[in-house]
């Protein structure tokens, strides 16, 4: 039996076609940012009815990865306002890590009463300037003053929720990292995003940008590697080793 933690990845739907053919789906992505072999991975897809462990079961878990999604949170589907409700009772009772990436997100921002909605702003995609205001953050912290981050998204937190702490900023969008309390963080960016993926993106969405009043053009060239994404999804590791679980010592 093998002796890594295991990591929960919570799909919330999966990439569009041409990603996938040329790099494999959300879950991919993430493991392969993290590291094949530092954590044994479970993959959960909510957004085609899959299950989440229960109260019990969720203890065996070292810690918690929400993904993105093509849906809207706004749209209060049934299995994302399902999914919701269970990553804000784990949050508030903060028995394990969690991390939430685009929709990940939004949506423990919106299980634990903050509001998301579409940016007023419109459409935001390719890679930005992530202001990060909280030096002393375990996660965020090594990212401040300011780092290049990799985004793709039309809705946001508009308002966090009760007792969150915003930790960085981007330009038209205030709340893009936020400390939802204990270990649980959530970010708008996409830190499993290396620029080849980024380019993908703005690729198959070059006419809906141009037509959106943008530059698809300039915004593929100036999309580069960001290495903060990976340095963070492996600091969310370290913490998940350190702190998470039922089986873990979370004194150390």
């Amino acid at each position: 039996m093998s002796a890594r933690p295991r990591l929960l990845i919570v799909k919330t739907g999966s990439a569009f076609a041409e990603a996938r053919r040329r790099f494999g789906d959300f879950e991919t992505w993430f493991i392969r940012s993290i590291g094949p072999k530092r954590f044994d991975y479970l993959t959960i897809d909510v957004s085609v009815g899959e299950s989440l462990p229960d109260r019990e079961s969720v203890g065996e878990f070292a810690g918690v990865v929400v993904t993105g999604s093509p849906a809207m949170v706004s749209h209060r589907l049934d299995w994302s306002e399902r999914t919701a409700a269970w990553l804000a009772d784990l949050v508030r009772e903060d028995r394990l890590p969690v991390l939430g990436v685009c929709y990940g997100h939004q949506l423990i921002a919106h299980g634990l009463g903050g509001r998301v909605g579409p940016n007023p702003a419109g459409r935001r995609m390719g890679t930005r300037v992530l202001t990060v205001d909280a030096p002393d953050d375990p996660l965020l912290g090594p990212l401040a003053p300011a780092s290049s981050v990799n985004v793709t998204h039309l809705e946001v937190v508009l308002e966090p929720p009760p007792s969150a702490r915003v930790l960085g900023r981007t330009e038209s969008d205030p709340n893009h990292a936020i400390h939802f309390g204990g270990h649980s963080w959530g970010v708008q960016f996409h830190p499993e995003f290396d620029a080849a993926i980024m380019r993908c993106y703005v690729e198959a969405r070059s006419e809906l940008l141009d037509g959106e009043g943008f530059d698809s053009k300039a915004i593929l060239q100036a999309v580069t590697e960001t290495p903060a994404g990976a340095g963070l999804l492996q600091r969310f590791a370290d913490i998940c080793e350190s702190t998470g679980g039922d089986d873990h010592d979370k004194s150390r």
